[in-house]
């Protein structure tokens, strides 16, 4: 490839690129490139929004260049504050870690392992803050720079908490590009005030400054609010093959060229001509094999065909145990049809839960006989147990 071609295909999808003649001339010195992309564990799961900017970082790697997974432990106790109403809770150190335990193999599921560094920014940062270089950094950056953010200008028009730790933020990240020495930063829209201050903090240190690369950020499945699954719109990369291919046929058909463009290199004029039903099935298949194999994807297409286009019930469907005499709502609760009570009675509300087959007309205590199915939704089907 070209360095125009790289550029281009290292860019395709992308919002911000601080500069284009950086990464041109980056690209040119010939060397092995640190692309680093930084994941705070606030959870136990990547979703399809964070494979985003993993595809991207997957992109250097297919071009010889070195990711760079940094584990945020340490900023994950304080909480990005990037596109916030409010301040995050802070997790203690030990769940910090639970959560981490399996980011290494979901990444990989995008990622080369034999082309990526991961580091834990604990590592640089605890020593950062306990010496001098926290106070010698804090001398270069002035209140208004870091006001400056449109969070905090929303947050503080509207009377909401900005606590120290998050104006701190931006620096704790921008100092992982300092200990790295990274040649380009990737992250989601909401980061570019971050990456841009790694730009800064590394120029004050005499490094050669970062490329800064953003994403857009991918709409949930709700087709409103950014994917999180905070707001239950998500498509997690450890959902079973069957949950991930009928989460994707739920996408709304307008998001089809961007969900597309974002996760896929599948040629977009191609997608514009296509059915949007077919472009469904044909991404669902996409991901599922990512994300699983082939024989997945084909067998959780033949499972949606059965059970939406046919009206059947699911071949494998999982047992559930409901406590004696528990409300309805309490039992799609439990079983992980709803991610709260007060949701489950709303599903029961607009008529989308049926026992035996029978819509459910109100919340009550739950009847039943041992193998009734109980279905939430298109996706949910449990078969009762005593």
């Amino acid at each position: 490839m070209t360095i125009d071609e790289q550029i281009s295909f290292l860019t395709r999808g992308c919002v911000d690129v601080v500069s284009k003649a950086d990464l041109a001339k980056k690209l040119e010195s010939g060397k092995t490139l640190k692309v680093k992309l930084g994941c705070d564990p606030t959870s136990a799961d990547l979703h399809l929004g964070h494979s985003v900017a993993l595809s991207l970082l997957r992109r250097f790697q297919d071009l010889g260049h070195t990711a760079v997974l940094v584990i945020g432990d340490f900023t994950a106790a304080i909480g990005d504050p990037s596109g916030r109403d409010s301040t995050r809770p802070v997790l203690p150190r030990e769940k910090i870690l639970e959560n981490a335990k399996t980011y290494t193999d979901q990444a990989f599921k995008v990622l080369d392992p034999a082309k990526t560094e991961i580091r834990f920014n604990s590592e640089w940062l605890d020593p950062f803050v306990s010496g001098k270089e926290l106070l010698q950094t804090l001398q270069k950056v002035t209140v208004a720079q870091v006001l400056e953010r449109e969070d905090f200008k929303s947050r503080m028009a509207s009377g909401s908490p900005i606590s120290m730790l998050e104006v701190l933020y931006s620096l704790f990240q921008g100092q992982d590009s300092v200990a790295l020495k990274a040649d380009i930063e990737l992250g989601g829209t909401d980061q570019i005030f971050n990456l841009l201050v790694g730009r800064q903090l590394q120029k004050n240190n005499g490094q050669e400054p970062q490329v800064a690369i953003t994403v857009p950020l991918l709409v949930g499945l709700d087709g409103v609010k950014k994917m999180s699954k905070s707001y239950g719109n998500y498509v997690g990369l450890n959902d079973a093959p069957n949950d991930m291919f009928g989460k994707l046929m739920s996408v709304p058909d307008e998001l089809m060229p961007l969900y597309y463009e974002l996760l896929t290199s599948e040629n977009m004029d191609e997608i514009k001509a296509m059915h949007p039903m077919a472009a469904k099935k044909k991404l669902a298949g996409i991901l599922v094999t990512r994300f699983h194999n082939e024989a997945a994807a084909k067998a959780a297409l033949e499972n949606f065909e059965k059970v939406f286009s046919k009206k059947e019930l699911p071949t494998d469907i999982p047992q559930f145990k409901p406590e004696p005499g528990a409300m309805i709502s309490a039992v799609l609760f439990a079983a992980g049809a709803a991610t709260s009570k007060n949701k489950a009675r709303a599903l029961i509300e607009q008529g989308a839960v049926r026992l035996k087959g029978e819509k459910v007309a109100a919340d009550g205590p739950i009847a039943f006989e041992n193998g009734d199915v109980l279905q939430a939704g298109k996706r949910h089907f449990f078969k009762l147990v005593k």
